[in-house]
């Protein structure tokens, strides 16, 4: 009964090491993110080296920019959207192509912009004109539906 209870402290005290050690990485992973939080969900860590996700667009940024009236194209994504993990590597490449600024706003990250910008699906792709929304796109579409979408909101400038 003692080998047992020491065997159990010793294994209850292994999963303790690799716990603190694994949000040890994750911390260190995370540090100086574009996100400017200390503590990222592990899909957005995994995302740090992506070269698609690079155009981040923080909550307090975006509302300055529509206050300011600004004109900007937003894709809203989740890394944990499968949705969203086959569309940015469409969207992201096409935009630069043509030419679209478009910034990315991770709803994992930031739970408040699914109520403030009313986003109901991922991936959603917004684009707004003087501050205001003019263009809404959701879901994941072939990348010819993307491309007119993106071509549309070249047209409306």
């Amino acid at each position: 009964m003692k080998k047992l209870v020491i065997w159990g402290g010793l294994i209850a005290i292994l999963f303790a090491v690799i716990a603190w050690m694994t949000k040890l990485e994750q911390k260190e992973e995370a540090e100086g993110n574009p996100f400017h939080k200390s503590r990222l969900h592990p899909a957005t860590v995994d995302q740090l080296d992506d070269p698609n996700y690079r155009n981040i667009v923080l909550p307090a940024e975006l509302k300055r920019e529509l206050a300011a009236g600004k004109s900007l194209t937003v894709y809203f994504y989740s890394p944990l959207c499968p949705h969203c993990q086959r569309t940015t590597p469409i969207v992201v490449p096409l935009a630069k192509q043509l030419g679209i600024d478009l910034q990315l706003f991770n709803l994992l990250e930031f739970e408040e912009g699914w109520d403030d910008y009313r986003i109901e699906a991922t991936p959603t792709i917004v684009h707004y004109e003087g501050g205001k929304e003019t263009k809404r796109i959701e879901g994941y579409h072939d990348e010819q539906t993307f491309r007119e979408f993106f071509s549309s909101i070249s047209r409306s400038k």
